[in-house]
């Protein structure tokens, strides 16, 4: 079975191309499975049948597994199941009549335009605040060319799902020349500004390149999920930020672990993932606004370019969605918005 695991992961990885992080799923919900269907008897992985899969689905039930992993294990028994059938590993499709929960969906929390305005002007008015940039000490847990900056008020947070690495172990005065806390403050506003302007994921922005980024037609080139790569415009704010980043602030912070990247770390590396993530975060608590993540800031973008008349397959190309169904929880999230102005603001309603 193990050989099986090994087998699977690596169709995952080169022949579907799904990133690390989905992989590293899948595989955790398979190991689960057949060491469920081993307790129950499958001394071999031909044995497996519908009644292991709906008993492992319904000990995760009891242990307290969410409908929405309960729907994503079901997913990747699916897919198991029928990779191991083309293989030869199955007989039969096992899983193909697996029903998955569905999943209970909330609709995401946005920002108003005003609260989008105070979270980009947040790190101007942190600099005029004077307040220290710093950063951790270097954390041989880390994978050389990706690097990590703690701000004031950040706390440490878990170790990164995408990249694996483990980010800000203590915090150290920064040590660099008098450029460094005005270079990350213009690395900061060129984050904020980019992920508002083009609504990447979190993951795709600290992927970024230089080179990925069309200045001429303010356009930058992502690379999605699935190895999508998609073009996605921003605007005169991001261009400047930009501009300023890539004049008086990138040149600070780079280094020989630099290489192509757009977005560095105080020791010159890639900006991790989650590094960003606690960043997003002490602005929008800096600037006295609820709890923000780069992916409400995604949430955010979308919404208000429906709002301002935005195509729903116009926004479904810029978010890099394969479904329309995916985009269309920005339509609901608008109607509530309208909702709530008119229970506010209508006198008879």
């Amino acid at each position: 079975m193990r050989e099986a695991v090994d087998d699977f992961a690596d169709h995952l990885a080169r022949v579907r191309n799904r990133s690390a992080h989905t992989v590293r799923a899948y595989v955790t919900d398979l190991v689960s499975l057949l060491d469920h269907a081993v307790r129950m008897g499958c001394a071999e992985l031909s044995e497996l049948d519908l009644t292991v899969l709906r008993s492992w689905l319904a000990k995760q039930r009891t242990m307290g597994a969410a409908r929405t992993s309960l729907a994503r294990r079901a997913a990747a028994a699916r897919t198991f199941s029928a990779w191991a059938h083309r293989a030869g590993l199955l007989a039969a499709d096992v899983a193909a009549p697996l029903a998955s929960p569905k999943a209970h969906r909330e609709l995401p929390t946005v920002l108003r335009a005003d609260q989008a305005a105070a979270l980009m002007a947040a790190p101007d008015r942190t600099a005029r605040n004077g307040r220290d940039t710093q950063r951790p000490d270097d954390d041989a847990t880390q994978r050389p060319g990706d690097d990590a900056t703690r701000r004031p008020g950040d706390h440490a947070g878990p170790t990164d799902g995408r990249t694996g690495d483990t980010a800000g172990r203590g915090d150290a005065p920064a040590a660099a020349g008098d450029d460094e806390p005005e270079a990350v403050m213009l690395r900061d506003r060129l984050l904020l500004e980019l992920l508002y302007a083009t609504g990447v994921r979190i993951s795709e922005a600290c992927g970024l390149d230089v080179g990925d980024v069309d200045q001429a037609r303010r356009v930058v080139r992502v690379l999605g999920k699935g190895g999508r790569e998609r073009a996605v415009p921003y605007g005169v704010p991001a261009q400047r930020a930009l501009d300023a980043w890539l004049a008086n602030g990138r040149p600070a912070l780079a280094s020989s672990r630099s290489g192509g990247a757009l977005l560095l770390g105080a020791r010159g590396g890639r900006l991790n993932p989650t590094t960003a993530r606690r960043i997003v975060a002490g602005y929008a608590e800096a600037a006295g606004l609820p709890r923000v993540t780069p992916h409400g800031l995604r949430h955010s973008a979308a919404t208000h370019l429906l709002e301002g008349g935005a195509d729903l397959r116009a926004v479904q190309e810029l978010l890099g969605h394969s479904s329309l169904a995916s985009t269309q929880i920005y339509t609901h999230v608008s109607v509530e918005r309208l909702r709530a102005a008119y229970r506010q603001a209508h006198p008879r309603a």
